[in-house]
């Protein structure tokens, strides 16, 4: 995670990135870009911690980003729906996706 915190990211990056981990074969290329738009507002600074020297603009608070919008931000039907797909589901499988993506240059 060290390095994640010591790899800055641009905003191209960013935006590649977010698309990437974001564009999942059942989602509408709208809703895509919806998520997508909505984590990178959470990177550029309306995230909690965003403006930590750790996570402004590196690939450690893209990866956080990602996890808040899923585990936090994302439409759910219910909380308990909420938890469920963060810990089991598409949202645990988003999550794992940004992490693949982030720690693939800094391996």
């Amino acid at each position: 995670m060290r390095r994640l915190s010591e790899r800055r990211v641009t905003a191209g990056e960013a935006a590649k990135f977010a698309r990437e981990v974001l564009m999942l074969p059942t989602v509408s290329e709208k809703a895509a870009q919806s998520a997508s738009d909505a984590v990178l507002a959470l990177f550029h600074g309306k995230a909690i911690g965003a403006s930590l020297d750790a996570a402004n603009d590196t690939a450690w608070g893209l990866l956080n980003a990602v996890t808040e919008w899923t585990d936090h931000r994302r439409r759910a039907r219910s909380p308990s729906n909420r938890l469920d797909s963060a810990w089991f589901g598409v949202g645990a499988s988003i999550k794992q996706r940004a992490l693949d993506a982030a720690i693939q240059p800094v391996a």
